[in-house]
């Protein structure tokens, strides 16, 4: 005996009610919903400026007390630049004396992927500049500073499109070479690389200080 098919009844999902006062306002809500929701593409720099001035308020505690950078002087006036040096890395602050208050932050860190031969020829230099100070000089004033002095510097492991941009403005007055990181050896790969070895984790850029080589260090690691 085959067996019986039932017909059993459902019920389809209705759609949902627009609200009383119709799609024209919902649409209009939605677009400010959206809008309202964008905020978090500002975060990064809300978060920058809160770091500037949590920094500024240890400023008076660090111990050493960052000193005055008499020979290094920005074209805008009524900033202050001090420095502080703690573990063999530089601590570059600019402060605005009018409006007391940070503008910009720059360090140039050791790398503990290169071999402490090498270690004392380089620093990996990072830029934290508040958005009303930028493009203003201040990172290319001090990096100059940092160079004519005859110390190198290299990128770590990743590069800003703002940070790359100023490195190649200044690879006009200051060599520019490509080394390679491995077992905390360097190896040259020359001035000039491939997009696909730029975006490689072990391939960073040299910026040479005034009157220095490349074998300088290269031979050192």
């Amino acid at each position: 005996m085959s067996p019986t098919l039932v017909a059993t009844p459902f019920a389809l999902p209705l759609a949902p009610a627009l609200p009383p006062w119709g799609a024209p306002r919902l649409l209009d809500l939605l677009r400010r919903l959206v809008t309202e929701l964008r905020i978090d593409v500002h975060l990064p720099e809300v978060e920058l400026e809160l770091e500037l001035q949590r920094l500024h308020g240890r400023l008076p505690g660090l111990n050493p007390a960052p000193q005055p950078l008499a020979d290094l002087h920005l074209p805008r006036a009524g900033l202050r630049v001090t420095l502080r040096e703690a573990d063999g890395e530089q601590f570059v602050y600019v402060t605005d004396t009018v409006r007391d208050r940070l503008a910009a932050y720059i360090t140039f860190n050791r790398l503990v992927e290169i071999h402490r031969r090498a270690d004392r020829h380089l620093r990996a230099p990072h830029t934290k500049v508040s958005v009303p100070y930028r493009r203003q000089r201040i990172a290319s004033t001090v990096y100059r500073w940092w160079l004519d002095g005859g110390r190198s510097a290299i990128t770590g492991a990743r590069q800003s499109p703002a940070a790359r941009a100023l490195w190649l403005s200044l690879a006009r007055d200051y060599p520019l070479s490509y080394v390679r990181i491995e077992n905390k050896r360097l190896y040259p790969l020359g001035d000039r690389i491939s997009e696909a070895d730029m975006d490689s984790l072990h391939v960073r850029a040299v910026l040479l200080g005034r009157g220095r080589s490349l074998s300088d260090f290269v031979e050192a690691a």
